[in-house]
């Protein structure tokens, strides 16, 4: 038997926040001699489709009883019925990014339904973990989860500073896939009041989670005049993703909503200014002094930040300043993933076995 079994939505490799928590600590509970198995399940996650129950429905009945399976929420939360018929033979611990109602764009009476569902798929856990103090507060909020939450935020290292751009035309960088709770279409209102001034800028962020939206994004940066100026760049590996925070001016996430918001952690990394929102754990996310928060859904808001900062460079490197100054109290995912372990560690130790079949 494996020290835990991680459920996961999709493939791990996923250029998302959540996906990159979830293989981080994956990594280093394997670095510190865990034994751990994943299972990436296909199919559609958290509103379930056919393809996605039957992946979860085979990957528990594979499990050994007495196993302890980690199981990010969004795979959790729509498969109640699912995960109950196995509850009792296994031992099952929900990690939660953000809950499932708080996604942008849920109509009402779905997101009255999702609280319920998430409530009681969550109930069938032994234990909750969660990726911020925020998402601990807002299940208890929700009426989601009154009880015990471990959180495990993120971590993050310090990165070379940036140098920004060599001429005079500031490089505005947006790190985020492209889905309506990211909000890159506020963005593109905002620029396009802007564009009497130098700037350009670049939307990183993967296209494939919502392409109705990442094509309304293109459709519009066309329609509003910025094809020019706004440079789409899909998902991009490591090293190019290293270079386009290290030439940037200034970083912008414009969420609507964020569970922790791991690249405002990146951003400050590499020493850059930030203009983002206090949209759900960003108003904590953001370290004091190395940027400013917007409400969101404020496009005026955001369009008066940026035409400041656009106008005045020193008040950028001012911010720059606190960001540099704040990467040096960045947790470390070392201590991410030690707190992993000490919540492994609380389960009495299990007898070795061979990995789960499959």
């Amino acid at each position: 038997m494996s020290d835990c079994h991680f459920l996961v939505p999709g493939a791990l490799a996923r250029p998302t926040g959540g996906s990159r928590y979830d293989r981080t600590i994956i990594a280093g509970l394997r670095a510190a001699g865990r034994s751990v198995w994943v299972d990436e399940l296909p199919g559609r996650y958290p509103d379930a489709d056919a393809t996605a129950r039957q992946a979860v429905a085979t990957a528990l009945s594979r499990l050994p009883s007495g196993q302890r399976v980690i199981v990010d929420g969004l795979v959790l939360g729509g498969l109640e019925r699912v995960f109950a018929r196995h509850a009792g033979r296994l031992r099952v611990d929900a990690l939660i990014h953000h809950p499932i109602a708080d996604e942008t764009g849920i109509e009402a009476d779905r997101a009255r339904q999702w609280i319920t569902d998430e409530a009681r798929a969550i109930a069938l856990a032994e234990r909750v973990i969660t990726t911020s103090a925020f998402t601990a507060q807002r299940l208890s909020a929700l009426g989601i989860h009154d009880g015990g939450v471990h959180v495990v935020p993120p971590g993050c290292t310090p990165r070379p500073l940036a140098a920004g751009s060599p001429g005079d035309t500031p490089t505005l960088l947006c790190v985020a896939s492209l889905t309506p709770r990211k909000a890159q279409h506020h963005l593109l209102n905002a620029l396009s009041r802007l564009v009497d001034r130098p700037w350009h800028c670049r939307l990183v962020g993967t296209t494939d989670l919502n392409p109705d939206y990442a094509a309304a994004i293109a459709a519009q940066r066309d329609r509003l005049g910025l094809a020019d100026r706004v440079e789409l760049c899909g998902a991009i590996d490591h090293q190019q993703l290293d270079a386009a925070y290290r030439a940037a001016d200034l970083f912008i996430l414009p969420s609507v909503y964020e569970g922790f918001g791991m690249v405002i952690s990146e951003a400050v990394a590499y020493g850059l200014p930030i203009v983002t929102t206090t949209g759900g754990a960003l108003a904590t996310t953001l370290p004091p002094g190395a940027g400013i928060a917007v409400p969101p859904d404020d496009v005026e808001a955001l369009t008066t930040e940026l035409a400041e900062l656009l106008d005045r460079p020193e008040r950028r490197q001012g911010l720059a300043r606190g960001a540099r100054h704040a990467r040096n109290q960045l947790n470390d995912w070392d201590q991410s993933i030690a707190d992993f372990i000490d919540i492994l560690e609380e389960d009495p130790p299990c007898p070795s076995d061979s990995r789960p079949a499959g």
